[in-house]
């Protein structure tokens, strides 16, 4: 393990672990938790993604978590981060997608998950990036950075940080407006509790906005598809 600092980062550097999010929460119980310290693995052996969902995690591809101290939780902070992974793809030319809420894609296929946790008052962000290899899930096809350009997890990572204090550093106007921009779908019909919906974008207080037959309907955390 490593402690080294970077770009106001305390950045934890470690082999292979269970998972960087439960080490993150370990070091927040513990009362070792600093703002902006970053939890990084060469691989997992435990990851999860949302909904308990496990994210396979081999070696050559970005895994961290991202721990920031807050006074309150903030519901809007899952479009930043998904606007801060899609602008990384993009510094490295590749053109990214935003499926609601966060997950980022290439030519429809997943590259990327994001897992924000709260524990006392700070917020855990997870971010896993295929960049070296793509696992193969049932549910959806994925891919990877290397499809696209050459790239190294400490390259990534770099950006990355940068993108974050950008993104979550601003109005949250303008993130909707980018988040919208990138989103996948947008005025296309969706698959929402198994039924046709047009997505029609975000509302001011972050909820996605769809519209069913006549009527609008408003979701914080329901899962759709494209």
């Amino acid at each position: 393990m490593g402690n080294i600092r970077l770009d106001a980062y305390k950045l934890i550097s470690l082999d292979k672990i269970p998972s960087t999010q439960d080490y993150a929460h370990d070091l927040i119980a513990r009362g070792e938790a600093t703002n902006k310290t970053v939890v990084t693995a060469l691989a997992q052996s435990a990851g999860r993604g949302r909904y308990k969902r496990t994210w396979v995690s081999h070696h050559g591809n970005l895994y961290a978590s991202f721990i920031y101290k807050i006074a309150e939780r903030d519901p809007k902070l899952s479009y930043a981060i998904a606007v801060a992974i899609a602008e990384t793809m993009i510094a490295f030319g590749i053109k990214p997608q935003i499926k609601w809420p966060n997950d980022i894609l290439i030519d429809g296929k997943k590259i990327s998950g994001v897992l924000i946790e709260y524990a006392q008052n700070f917020v855990i962000v997870g971010i896993g990036i295929n960049i070296e290899t793509c696992p193969a899930v049932k549910e959806y096809k994925t891919t990877k950075m290397n499809n696209y350009v050459s790239v190294s997890v400490n390259d990534v990572l770099s950006v990355l940080m940068k993108k974050i204090d950008k993104w979550r550093g601003v109005n949250f106007s303008v993130v909707r407006e980018r988040w919208t921009e990138l989103a996948a779908g947008l005025n296309k019909t969706i698959q929402f509790h198994g039924k046709d919906a047009e997505l029609i974008g975000l509302n001011e207080d972050g909820a996605l906005v769809l519209r069913c037959e006549s009527r609008y309907i408003l979701t914080y955390g329901d899962e759709i598809s494209i």
